[in-house]
């Protein structure tokens, strides 16, 4: 019924607009039509032209910003792959980020860390070797962020993961992810979080603290 009377508003409406638009005569409207598409077959060659523009102009700007190659997570100075570790090998997310559950960062992996495994498990790999040049040089392995809050916004990862919050619920199925799809936390999602769980929507005491 409102699919109905939406639609007879909408015909009431582009009845009056040609009304008023012919000043009481609706013929006109069949006639300018008429010109108008001969004026539009008179200039084809230009608009034919201005028409490839402006798909070609559309297709870069796909191409840019919402292609598939955007859709790929930040290339890391390793390949490590969430979906092997975390996914077929089951490794829990807190061996590599181990301060989680006790601090407002979860950590990075340290090489030692890596190496707790690699230095047995494809040891002679050259992106491990990689992993060995930082470890001699006493350098950290210079990992890329991909998840970004607002500098105004603290973030506590302690206090969420005690309250069983589920890591997917931020970072998204990184178990089916190689390399990890960056996202810039925006108010709207915390805030619509903590109203479907109920929890503290107070600026100072929330976020803002």
């Amino acid at each position: 019924m409102e699919i109905l009377i939406t639609a007879i508003s909408l015909l009431g409406l582009l009845t009056v607009a040609v009304l008023i638009g012919t000043k009481g005569h609706p013929m006109r409207f069949l006639t300018a039509f008429g010109d108008s598409v001969q004026v539009v077959w008179l200039n084809r060659g230009p608009l034919f032209w201005v028409a490839c523009c402006v798909v070609l102009s559309l297709g870069f700007l796909f191409f840019y910003y919402a292609s598939p190659a955007t859709r790929v997570g930040a290339a890391q100075p390793i390949p490590f792959s969430h979906r092997l570790h975390a996914g077929h090998k089951a490794i829990d997310c807190r061996f590599c980020h181990s301060y989680v559950a006790r601090s407002h960062h979860p950590g990075l992996p340290a090489v030692e860390k890596c190496l707790f495994c690699h230095n047995y498990i494809i040891a002679n790999h050259p992106e491990i070797r990689k992993e060995h040049d930082y470890f001699n040089t006493n350098t950290p392995t210079p990992w890329v962020k991909v998840f970004y809050l607002p500098e105004h916004v603290l973030f506590n990862h302690q206090r969420h993961i005690l309250k069983d919050i589920a890591c997917e619920s931020c970072h998204g199925e990184v178990r089916e992810m190689d390399r990890l799809k960056g996202e810039r936390f925006k108010m709207g999602f915390c805030i619509e979080c903590h109203r479907e769980k109920k929890a503290n929507l107070d600026c100072w005491l929330g976020c803002h603290s």
